[in-house]
């Protein structure tokens, strides 16, 4: 459609409302609760890494999500070490993902955190754009 054509020059502006998207809905949808959940919480989110062949301080690597997610989704938002922030939250995703598969929820199951892993790699790569505090 030709009027739709133009919008390629607001790629930066797009940009930015997909990483203030992503980044609200990872901080208070997904890593603020697993934070505030406790250790009952952590060990239990913790427990995925067993599919990766970790299987010792669940607690740690429960928190460790959780703080990721958190973090990285403002890291993500305000377009600060930005491409790290990517690189975990998509490490995450793939642990939640193959969690969810090792679950036996199948692949109609783990397609939402197999999307947002090839999400954040694409974003790895495309770079925060002009509006954000790493921009260049």
């Amino acid at each position: 459609m030709a009027a739709l054509s133009s919008l390629g020059k607001y790629k930066d502006f797009g940009l930015l409302v997909l990483r203030i998207g992503l980044g609200l809905s990872f901080i208070f949808l997904h890593g603020y609760p697993k934070l505030i959940g406790g250790t009952e919480t952590w060990e239990a989110v913790g427990s995925a890494m067993k599919n990766v062949g970790i299987d010792f301080y669940p607690t740690v690597f429960g928190f460790m999500a959780g703080f990721v997610e958190a973090v990285g989704g403002l890291f993500l938002l305000l377009g600060l070490f930005y491409r790290p922030a990517c690189l975990f939250l998509a490490f995450t995703m793939l642990v939640a993902g193959l969690n969810h598969l090792a679950m036996g929820d199948g692949l109609m199951g783990a397609a939402h955190p197999f999307e947002l892993l090839v999400v954040f790699i694409g974003l790895m790569f495309v770079g925060p754009g002009k509006y954000s505090v790493d921009k260049r």
